[in-house]
């Protein structure tokens, strides 16, 4: 009896250790194929960076192989499609720098303003309703921007400058500003929210207002965040395209006035893309060239803006 107590004992003993072993290896299996599928995903985004980029560069080099890199980079004038042919890349990225510039210049003071009253003024039942309100303006098409900037406020801006063109770089900078505000906004608010509350109470305890604490001692702080949210606006302003293909015009001219019609690197590639222009041609070629370019600017200006936060960063 007491044999086959102990006999009993013991299989149950055995039973719950090969149970518990078999529940790990399945932990460990299933661990395992997380990893995996994790590390494909991962994987596939690193491979498609590098995909664009040697795809960029490969035919990118059959333009180099027929226009020089000194035209390419320092000539004034852009007329691959025309005779006499022109490969001076400087309008298209003298148009896209005005327009970008018009887009900053709107969307820092009014979103600073706004991400500072979210954090400092504003009542949390107020901040939950007001800033997705604000995030709406992210999620409108671009085309729906570019028409708006044609068809309203091109017409607004007439009536102050009759001798604008209709297809201007000052109607789609503006419009383009509005649409990166929630942008500046969003982030910067996110940096100031950041900042411990131990150095408002500090400020407040010195006498200072809520303004002063909001602009000479939260912004201050959080200074990193808030110039990485300009900087990633200002790249998403130098990659826009359709904004600038309807209401910028499609004239590559070397100029910062306004109210001229230019073109963007973004709107030349549309309009290569277009199909009109015969495959393996030099012409055809400048669709890289240009997007390789691009490319280079909003690397540069990411890397920078990593590099910002990563130097002036506060850590509390």
């Amino acid at each position: 009896m007491l044999q086959r107590s102990l006999h009993s004992a013991r299989t149950g003993v055995e039973g719950s250790t090969e149970s518990l072993m078999r529940l790990r290896r399945q932990s460990r299996i299933r661990e395992a194929v997380i990893q995996r599928l994790l590390l494909t995903c991962a994987l596939v985004s690193v491979f498609t960076t590098v995909g664009i980029v040697v795809m960029l560069v490969v035919q990118a080099a059959g333009f180099f192989s027929e226009v020089s890199a000194l035209e390419f980079f320092t000539g004034t004038q852009w007329t691959p499609l025309f005779q006499p042919r022109r490969f001076g890349v400087l309008p298209l990225v003298g148009g896209t720098i005005l327009t970008a510039g018009i887009a900053i210049l709107v969307a820092l003071p009014i979103g600073l303003a706004a991400a500072i009253y979210l954090s400092e003024y504003a009542h949390d039942r107020v901040r939950r309703a007001v800033k997705p309100s604000l995030e709406i303006l992210a999620g409108v098409p671009t085309v729906v921007y570019g028409y708006f900037a044609l068809t309203f406020v091109t017409p607004l801006l007439r009536n102050v400058f009759p001798d604008m063109i209709v297809f201007n770089a000052l109607s789609a900078g503006l419009v383009m500003g509005v649409m990166i505000i929630p942008m500046v906004s969003s982030l910067s608010e996110d940096a100031m929210v950041a900042v411990p509350r131990s150095l408002r109470d500090a400020a407040y305890g010195l006498g200072a207002n809520r303004f002063e604490v909001a602009t000479r001692v939260v912004m201050p702080a959080a200074t990193s965040g808030i110039v990485a949210a300009c900087i990633l606006a200002l790249s998403r302003a130098v990659g826009e395209t359709m904004i600038m293909v309807i209401a910028a015009g499609s004239t590559p001219r070397l100029t910062f006035n306004p109210l001229e019609s230019i073109q963007t690197m973004t709107a030349y590639i549309v309009q290569i893309s277009l199909g009109e222009t015969p495959h393996g041609t030099v012409e055809y070629y400048t669709l890289f060239a240009v997007g390789l370019l691009l490319f280079v600017m909003t690397l540069l200006m990411n890397l920078f803006s990593q590099w910002f936060v990563g130097r002036y960063r506060e850590k509390y």
